[in-house]
């Protein structure tokens, strides 16, 4: 189906019932924070309403969702979504739309943290853009899916993750997932990481990749300084010419001043044992 007839058979975001949801979700925010071993967040609280919406739309009731709740851990699900494409193969995921926030002190607020409200064109809230109002966003987009059945050659695949706000425990969340193969067909096609934590339309926020130098040193004869190796010396020689190579193969991109990014590929040492 051309993007333009899918536009027109989807039409617009339903504001009345994206509302009745995020409200739902976003009164669960106390239950949702994650702050090991304090705060450990319950994560099908929000799948019970994300199911309110899309299981009278599941397979199980005749509709064409395909509906998987998978847990690792009592009361911290995670949520795939699958409606099904015309063409074997072909696939586009929403991943990352995550179910636990961090914490808030309610003190530290001039409104209610757990509760959704509305100021003006703003809605108010813990997690409503990091990263419940995403869950709702994309389950009404599930449920419109289901309800106006649209031909699609590419199968639309959603997954409502649960534990991304802290890794203190792990083996319950999108690792878990990927670990059971239970994303591996996901490969097969574009996918998009629906999380931000900014307010406006976000094409992508910071990353990086761990990395680390392990340098070791010589000890010699303190009569005989010159032929000992000094370990700190040696690391930054090392790193300074890590540095100049990784900023020559990896310079500044043109567009990094159209999508306007905070900052663009950096290489730098922010901790030393």
């Amino acid at each position: 189906m051309a993007t333009s007839n899918l536009k027109q058979t989807l039409g617009d975001l339903n504001k009345e019932s994206f509302i009745s949801l995020l409200t739902k979700i976003i009164g669960e925010s106390k239950f949702l924070q994650n702050n090991p071993p304090e705060l450990i967040p319950e994560e099908d609280r929000v799948i019970k309403h994300v199911l309110d919406c899309l299981l009278p739309y599941s397979t199980t009731t005749g509709g064409p969702l395909i509906v998987n709740h998978v847990t690792y851990f009592p009361g911290r699900g995670n949520l795939i979504v699958e409606y099904p494409g015309t063409q074997p193969g072909k696939i586009l995921s929403f991943v990352g739309m995550h179910m636990d926030v961090v914490t808030a002190n309610p003190n530290d607020w001039d409104f209610d943290p757990f509760s959704l409200s509305i100021d003006g064109d703003k809605l108010r809230g813990r997690g409503t853009t990091d990263c419940l109002g995403h869950v709702a966003l994309v389950t009404e987009l599930m449920k419109r899916l289901a309800e106006t059945k649209p031909k699609l050659e590419s199968t639309v695949v959603a997954v409502f993750i649960a534990n991304e706000e802290n890794s203190a425990i792990t083996g319950v969340g999108v690792d878990a997932l990927v670990k059971d193969g239970l994303l591996d067909k996901l490969k097969g096609g574009p996918l998009f990481w629906i999380d931000t934590a900014d307010k406006q339309p976000c094409i992508g926020t910071g990353g990086m990749i761990p990395w680390k130098l392990q340098v070791t040193g010589k000890l010699f004869h303190s009569g005989l300084p010159h032929k000992a190796i000094n370990a700190l010396e040696l690391g930054m020689e090392a790193l300074k010419e890590i540095q100049l190579r990784f900023y020559k193969d990896f310079p500044p991109h043109p567009d990094e001043q159209v999508y306007g990014f905070a900052t663009p590929s950096t290489m730098k040492p922010t901790q030393w044992n």
